[in-house]
């Protein structure tokens, strides 16, 4: 769901840059910045979610 929005996201800054003439170099850099900012948070959340799954499985687990 996220990764669909954030394709039409893109589509339309692409589209809207090549209309406007493009940008420059300085901007690409900012856009790789957010991006990898982006990843990365959804990356930790995703590490987050399996931890406590694990956690919650593995506590569960009766050793008596």
């Amino acid at each position: 769901m996220i990764s669909t929005q954030l394709g039409v996201l893109w589509t339309y800054l692409c589209a809207r840059a090549r209309v406007a003439g493009g940008w420059d170099e300085a901007g690409s850099v900012v856009e790789k910045v957010i991006l990898t900012a982006i990843f990365a948070a959804l990356a930790i959340a995703v590490g987050a979610i399996i931890v406590a799954k694990v956690t919650t499985k593995a506590n569960s687990i009766d050793l008596g």
